[in-house]
């Protein structure tokens, strides 16, 4: 056995399994070519077919490329869960373009600095009251050439609180820019190593970098899935109905449900955010079969006082990811629905695959599983990360494989930090046992995940430091018992400055961070730590923090 954990993969599954390839906009044409008329995503509790959902696709890269926004140019989305995403995502890739995601969950700041990095001159919004306001400011800025507008009422009317579209030739509603669009004589050729989408993670040390991820990065991930699971969706041989309240902005939405679901001819419901209600209705009266979400999902639903009497039981499948999922969760859910949790580990780089358990095989709670199909993972010295460690030993996690990302967008210095030969260095600390098992036990870098989304330190620091008050802040990741984690603010004021109250923190810095942004908790210190050369120190803040507070024990959930 040459890759460890093999011997627990499911029957059949080897670990050199071939792993497809190709491209996004083949994926799409052959699933309308193979299902047709099928229901491929239910928003609103509106069909949409493979064919119309194609369709739709092709007329907005007919306009795309009308427009001039074709190969090499940068396509920026700023779109919630409505079907505009996957008609304006495979538009714009079948145009040649690339997408560039920006979350409706972002402040000002990330926002535009994402804007910048991308290069992206032409952003597609919604008419929602939550997003054209802010759009409408990137272009005030001059950072936009073109924005265009989905209104959501296209979907079917519900009472969304909307924004007025005002005049301006720089502004353009999509059913206007779609107007009249007809196919080129020759779709635009897309070679599977092209660029595809600038997905932006990190920031660490810095600002947001964008994670280049390939057609052939983002086919290999849906297959990658595909060759893990083939047995069990065989067996099972019926269409799956797949939950998909996770953004679709989000790395783990867009592969593990958008685009593996469509490939298989499964039914996306979508919705438009997480509704416990509304999702359980799903489960319970629409007869669901595949939730994957991330841990505050699963906690809201094993809060639930009655869990214990609902009927989950066309659910065949019910997973974990984004973030870890607390083991006492995982219990109380299989305890009272006797369906177990599900999950893994990935990340943005990796288009999510890494990690996964497998249906049989021994249980080991805090595990992240063992690599997928394709995967080679190891780990290497703190110190050393050519050094390979021994089974056991803890050091930083290496993964390399057909889904990880060829680099950073205009940061070849950080590209190569990132990579020793073709293994790229995830940042995060943990160890193999024996079985091939992984676990993960810190993380190298100091982004906080905060149910599920990546919250950068330095983002909110750059905030903070605006307040008249402030003179010096830290902001490092504490233990939420909802989100997992969130971020805690440590704050020296100016000679002569009264502190004040996370609410009125909060409240300073409301519209400058994302809701899941915005501190939790406030403390005031007379200094805080620095390293040997001055600089402030997150490490040792968080080492001091650790010796007062009690760390809960964290199970499976990857990161993205």
């Amino acid at each position: 056995m040459t890759h460890p954990g093999e011997q627990y993969y499911p029957q059949g599954v080897r670990w050199d399994s071939p792993i497809p390839r190709g491209t996004l906009p083949d994926l799409l044409s052959k699933a309308a070519a193979d299902f047709g008329s099928r229901t491929a995503i239910e928003f609103r509790d509106r069909p949409i077919s493979f064919v119309q959902l194609k369709d739709m696709a092709d007329v907005a890269a007919s306009a795309f490329l009308r427009a001039g926004y074709g190969k090499g140019s940068s396509i920026a989305l700023f779109l919630g869960n409505t079907p505009d995403h996957p008609v304006n995502f495979f538009g714009a890739l079948k145009a040649g373009a690339r997408v560039v995601h920006l979350s409706p969950l972002d402040g000002e700041i990330a926002l535009t600095h994402k804007l910048k990095d991308s290069g992206a001159r032409v952003l597609v919004t919604s008419s929602l009251a939550t997003l054209l306001p802010t759009a409408l400011k990137f272009l005030e800025k001059g950072l936009l050439d073109k924005l265009i507008v989905c209104e959501d009422q296209t979907w079917g009317d519900v009472g969304n609180p909307q924004a007025a579209i005002p005049s301006n030739p720089a502004i353009v509603t999509f059913k206007d820019f779609v107007k009249d669009a007809q196919p080129p004589a020759a779709w635009p050729q897309i070679d599977a190593d092209a660029i595809a989408l600038l997905q932006y993670t990190g920031g660490t040390t810095g600002l947001p970098k964008g994670a280049m991820l390939t057609h052939g990065n983002l086919t290999s991930a849906v297959s990658i899935y595909d060759v893990w699971g083939a047995n069990q969706k065989a067996a099972r041989n019926t269409i799956e109905r797949v939950i998909l309240v996770l953004p679709l902005f989000h790395i783990y939405a867009l592969t593990v449900v958008l685009l593996r679901t469509l490939k298989n001819g499964d039914l996306i419901s979508l919705h438009q955010r997480f509704d416990l209600d509304a999702v359980m209705r799903d489960i319970e009266e629409k007869r669901a079969t595949a939730f994957p979400g991330v841990p505050t999902m699963w906690i809201a639903i094993a809060s639930l006082p009655d869990l214990d009497k609902r009927d989950l039981s066309s659910l065949a499948y019910a997973g974990s990811g984004g973030a870890p999922l607390p083991v006492e969760v995982a219990k109380i859910f299989e305890r009272k629905t006797k369906l177990a949790l599900k999950s893994g580990w990935g990340m943005t780089e990796t288009c999510s695959p890494g990690t996964g358990h497998p249906p049989e095989g021994p249980e080991k709670p805090g595990s992240i599983g063992l690599m997928l199909p394709g995967i080679e993972m190891d780990v290497v010295s703190l110190d050393d990360p050519k050094q390979v460690m021994p089974v056991g030993e803890t050091g930083e996690i290496r993964i390399r494989g057909p889904n990880v990302t060829k680099g950073y967008w205009n940061r070849e210095a950080e590209t190569t930090e990132a990579f020793v030969g073709d293994r790229f260095l995830t940042g995060d600390i943990g160890y193999m046992d024996s079985d091939g098992y992984f676990y993960l036990v810190d993380r190298k870098k100091d982004m906080i995940i905060s149910g599920g989304f990546n919250v950068y330190p330095q983002m909110i620091e750059q905030a903070i430091y605006t307040h008249p008050s402030v003179q010096e802040a830290i902001v490092i990741g504490i233990p939420d018992d909802y989100r997992g984690e969130a971020s805690k603010a440590f704050i020296t004021l100016r000679a002569g400055a009264e502190p004040f109250t996370i609410e009125d923190l909060r409240a300073f810095l409301t519209g400058k961070l994302g809701k899941h942004e915005l501190p939790v908790a406030v403390e005031f210190l007379k200094e805080l730590p620095r390293t040997s050369v001055g600089k402030l120190s997150r490490h040792e803040l968080r080492n001091q923090q650790r010796q007062n507070t009690q760390q809960p024990k964290l199970a499976t959930g990857g990161r993205s």
